[in-house]
């Protein structure tokens, strides 16, 4: 898997950190910037649907 390097706000990163670890919904960071990307995507998808940007596959 590719690795990627970002740079975040530090009121970014407390905010993911809100959500990972034990108590966390998420394992690590890594884990809850994938799960947000693919959300983004899909919704992005979503949008270019019904705006008739999207080609049948």
């Amino acid at each position: 898997m590719p690795k990627i390097s970002v740079e975040v706000p530090a009121e970014l990163l407390q905010d993911l950190d809100d959500h990972v670890g034990t108590d966390g919904k998420f394992v690590n960071r890594s884990e809850a910037i994938r799960a947000s990307i693919r959300k983004t995507l899909d919704q992005l998808d979503d949008i270019d649907q019904r705006q008739g940007r999207l080609d049948d596959e």
